[in-house]
């Protein structure tokens, strides 16, 4: 039908996912490989990225190791994908952590090592990425959170998810025009390592997040789903 999106050739699509050993990046990468994508997963911790890649196979997974905070662990990820798969169509920006809320509840050590995982992390996977991305007109996803929309007391976490919300603004600015598309996705309280207490009663589960991202890939090309917001029906922030 006109307008719908042609899956013909899905199975050729390309995804690439940082912090995808766990939590958000795994259940992405199940909801992709299911959908007809290939990933390439990487994450600091190479025993669970090669279980999970194990999983779907070597036709339609990698495994590479990669501390996003490095920009050269970043460009071999994104070098390493297009080497097995020939081709790189959207990468998941979604490797981060958190920490207490209080500006004086965690180690110095902590708090720069979450900054430049959740803010430089991302940035620098679009460097990374931007070449292959633009050439095949594919697609940019960032993890923001419900604490980039409103902020919380004491938090440098959701200082730090502003900055990804103004990011993926920053750059759906930039790639206007080059038929690139870009979504930042909010999670609000969403089951996963994340919390080392659980998320509490109602939460959200990884593989309702994967779904939104699964949902914003697959629009048509001329559909730029920029914004997507869950949260559980018994949040009430």
């Amino acid at each position: 039908m006109p307008g719908d999106q042609d899956h013909s050739d899905s199975q050729e699509r390309v995804l690439l996912i940082t912090g995808a050993s766990s939590g958000i990046g795994a259940a992405t990468a199940r909801a992709a490989v299911a959908a007809g994508w290939r990933v390439a997963l990487a994450a600091r911790s190479r025993d669970k990225l090669e279980a999970l890649a194990a999983e779907f196979g070597d036709d339609h997974a990698l495994a590479i190791t990669c501390d996003v905070t490095e920009y050269a662990d970043q460009q071999a990820a994104v070098a390493a994908a297009v080497e097995r798969f020939g081709r790189l169509d959207a990468a998941f920006a979604n490797a981060g952590f958190g920490a207490r809320r209080g500006f004086d509840a965690e180690a110095v050590e902590h708090l720069r090592e979450m900054v430049l995982t959740n803010v430089l992390g991302p940035a620098l996977t679009i460097r990374a990425a931007q070449e292959e991305i633009v050439r095949n007109r594919g697609h940019f996803v960032l993890t923001g959170s419900i604490a980039g929309v409103r902020a919380l007391p004491g938090s440098v976490y959701s200082a730090t998810k502003f900055a990804v919300h103004g990011m993926a603004e920053a750059l759906r600015l930039q790639m206007n025009g080059t038929g690139v598309r870009t979504t930042l996705i909010a999670p609000g309280m969403t089951e996963t390592p994340f919390f080392d207490n659980g998320a509490g009663e109602g939460a959200l589960e990884a593989e309702d997040i994967a779904n939104a991202v699964i949902y914003a890939l697959s629009q048509p090309p001329h559909v730029d789903v920029n914004l997507v917001l869950v949260r559980p029906t018994t949040q009430s922030i």
